[in-house]
């Protein structure tokens, strides 16, 4: 397919912006800040930008291209846990003082490595679907709808993994429950005041790219690599 073949100019660049994303998001989820009485992880400032950067690579470029970049950034998310965890665990040089620092910033617990990947794999692979599926439904009109509503679809299903896996029976019910609905808020939100960005960023990519994929004959497997 010509879809297949084709070389773009941007395509990289995105894929690359995205996993930079999703890695210094992981890396500074650690902290907690203060937002007016909501106290999420310091993660919200860029994490729902990899939605943003979904939401792009499916409208422009596919399902099946964007399934390869979210991938990539699993394994990525993978590496760089255990990147972290071998680096804590090398014996430090007689002169070093910081290891409990670096230990406390580069070693979070396991059970929120887990759930902070079941949480992103999931949800972009429900934000790409939804968007993709919409497009054909709208046929390639009303972006924001599709933008919007394939993030509803999926921060919803990335948050509630998330803070469930991360902190069932740590937390009290109402603490998990309050956690979901802030944090989805605030990303959802994140996205709507993004819409006007989006729209001019996909705009170029149609323009200056020469593509506009429509995923009618995609197949929807998550767990494939090929296009």
């Amino acid at each position: 397919m010509e879809h297949e073949r084709a070389e773009f100019k941007y395509f990289t660049l995105l894929s690359g912006l995205f996993i930079a994303t999703l890695l210094i998001s992981n890396t500074v989820a650690q902290k907690p800040i203060q937002l007016g009485s909501l106290v999420p992880p310091a993660a919200i400032i860029l994490f729902p930008l990899t939605y943003i950067f979904g939401d792009v690579l499916t409208e422009v470029y596919g399902y099946a291209r964007t399934r390869q970049v979210i991938w990539t950034g699993f394994l990525a998310s993978g590496l760089m846990a255990a990147a972290y965890w071998i680096v804590v665990a090398l014996p430090a040089a007689s002169f070093w003082t910081q290891q409990e620092a670096l230990s406390s910033i580069l070693l979070p617990v396991p059970r929120i490595v887990l759930a902070s990947l079941v949480g992103y794999l999931a949800g972009e692979f429900v934000n790409s679907f939804v968007l993709a599926k919409m497009k054909i439904f709208t046929e390639g009109r009303y972006l924001w709808t599709r933008t919007i509503g394939s993030t509803i679809a999926g921060q919803s299903v990335d948050t509630t993994l998330f803070v469930t896996f991360a902190f069932a029976g740590v937390w009290p019910r109402g603490q998990l429950v309050s956690s979901v609905l802030s944090l989805y808020a605030l990303k959802v939100a994140y996205e709507v005041l993004a819409t006007p960005i989006t729209y001019i960023v996909v705009a170029f990519l149609k323009r200056t790219e020469g593509v506009d994929y429509y995923d009618r004959q995609t197949a929807f497997m998550p767990f494939r690599w090929r296009l």
